[in-house]
């Protein structure tokens, strides 16, 4: 049995609420969320989750992971893109997906609650896709400003619940389409927007429950509303861009998270944890500090001069956060990977390598590296940045850093590398 709708009411009187707002604010998200959701699995990749658990502390993944693939080192710049695209996008999107949920709130309360087994589905879709989108963009936005008040692990959070959202967002699309096409086809864009308050009107009664039985009178035209959203974002874009695309827009990023300067000179530049944060005490980095490389069942062991006496090469490489926040390309001097991985034997096609850090507290003291960007010449031990040594903030006296990787592969304070290892069962 269907039951029929009952019209709006109460405290929904908006005359601009309809079908064509709807589907108006509904089609930039259309553009916008494949985008959001195809760089954040690139993101996801860039990890190497199927590498180690400590890279990924996302288990049982299954059929979700089938994408996965080897990052590459080339361009060095993918992932700074990439993931400046996806929060950029994400924090931009904010101000449209309100205004979506504005206009479809009603929806929320029509009743009877469930009309047939049809409308049963559009609801499920309806309260993932609203359960869902909040909670994506909130975590993201919480992980962009560096608060970690998740009940687990973002990437773990994150993961999931993207793939929640845009099942939801796949199944709303696929119920909703036929009537969001007629709704765009009945009135023209540009006719919309040069109709003014005093001449808003609401839109013809529909089945759907958006129209108000009652509607107040208008006190912005849908330009407005359309403007007000445009701006929110366009602001929202002003304020943060900058963060990913440096230079003097950097400057910009107001809503950028702050105190990641370590000063100026040549170890001036972001930085995500200081040493201090990372609980790095200075014994730990002192003069008793020694590199432990290991693999095919050697163990070496250097002093920083004998590590720096090593062959050693430049890399002009930028640090790109998970945050969207990068640096421009600082010039880093080390030693290569590759390199290291010979001192225990490996001489052609090094192996990947796990590696330690001094680090006592946070996640990713440990990271792993695959065979690729082991053996990419720029992959560096760096113990010098723009012709200084490293500053305690910035990994001192040792730290790695691989071309086009996240930030936190570049392990800060290391203290140990493992070839041929990706995990700590495997290096013990």
């Amino acid at each position: 049995m269907r039951f029929p709708p009952r019209p709006v009411s109460g405290p929904f009187r908006s005359p601009l609420r309809g079908p064509w707002l709807t589907s108006v604010f509904g089609s930039v998200l259309l553009v916008g969320l494949p985008v959001l959701f195809v760089t954040g699995l690139l993101s996801y990749a860039a990890y190497n989750p199927d590498l180690s658990h400590i890279n990924d502390q996302t288990p049982g993944k299954g059929l979700l992971g089938f994408y996965l693939f080897s990052w590459p080192t080339h361009p060095y710049w993918l992932y700074r893109l990439t993931q400046g695209m996806h929060v950029t996008l994400g924090i931009v999107l904010i101000p449209i997906l309100l205004a979506k949920l504005w206009s479809v709130v009603p929806k929320l309360f029509t009743l009877p609650p469930v009309r047939s087994l049809g409308h049963a589905l559009e609801r499920l879709s309806l309260l993932l896709l609203v359960g869902g989108g909040l909670f994506e963009f909130t975590t993201g936005v919480l992980n962009v400003q560096l608060d970690y008040l998740f009940p687990g692990s973002f990437y773990t959070l994150h993961f999931y619940g993207a793939w929640v959202f845009t099942g939801a967002v796949a199944a709303h699309v696929a119920l909703r389409m036929p009537q969001a096409v007629r709704a765009l086809r009945s009135r023209e864009f540009r006719a919309e927007l040069r109709t003014s308050t005093a001449r808003t009107r609401p839109e013809p009664a529909d089945g759907g429950g958006l129209v108000a039985a009652h509607p107040a009178e208008p006190t912005m035209s849908r330009r407005g509303a359309l403007g007000m959203a445009g701006l929110g974002s366009l602001v929202l874009f002003v304020l943060t861009a900058g963060q990913s695309i440096g230079g003097p827009l950097r400057r910009t990023a107001l809503l950028a998270p702050h105190g990641r300067d370590s000063g100026s000179g040549p170890n001036g530049f972001p930085i995500n944890k200081t040493a201090l944060k990372a609980h790095v005490r200075p014994q730990d980095i002192g003069e008793d500090w020694r590199l432990t490389v290991r693999g095919n069942g050697r163990t070496v062991r250097l002093t920083l001069g004998q590590l720096q006496a090593l062959a050693r090469h430049t890399a002009a490489l930028p640090i790109a956060c998970v945050e969207g926040w990068s640096t421009e390309n600082q010039h880093w001097q080390g030693v290569r990977l590759r390199d290291l991985a010979a001192l225990v034997g490996h001489h052609t096609d090094p192996p990947g390598v796990f590696v330690e850090s001094v680090q006592l507290a946070g996640s990713f003291r440990a990271v792993a590296l695959r065979a690729n960007q082991v053996r990419d010449p720029r992959s560096l031990l760096a113990t010098n940045v723009n012709g200084a040594p490293l500053s305690p903030d910035h990994g001192y006296p040792a730290r790695i850093i691989v071309p086009d990787a996240p930030g936190v592969m570049s392990t800060k304070w290391v203290r140990q590398l493992t070839f041929g290892a990706t995990d700590f069962e495997e290096r013990a």
